[in-house]
């Protein structure tokens, strides 16, 4: 007797690559609700709060190095 159902693919680990993409995507605002819900189910939390903290960082000193530079032009 076979099983109704087809078997299921198997599920790629997620990569860094995943991770920073949904994090920049989450970023801008921007993101389809379809994609939002697979990076739900694939992506590891711990994974996903390291990165957001580590671009949190890169943006924060990207703009204190801006306003220096702007302001030490003027």
């Amino acid at each position: 007797m076979t099983s109704p159902l087809p078997p299921e693919a198997p599920r790629r680990k997620p990569t860094l690559w995943d991770t920073m993409k949904a994090v920049g995507w989450s970023f801008f605002g921007v993101r389809r609700n379809s994609a939002y819900k697979e990076d739900l189910g694939k992506l590891n939390p711990l994974h996903v709060i390291v990165v957001a903290f580590a671009a949190v960082i890169v943006f924060v000193v990207g703009l204190v190095l801006l306003v220096r530079h702007v302001v030490a032009a003027a």
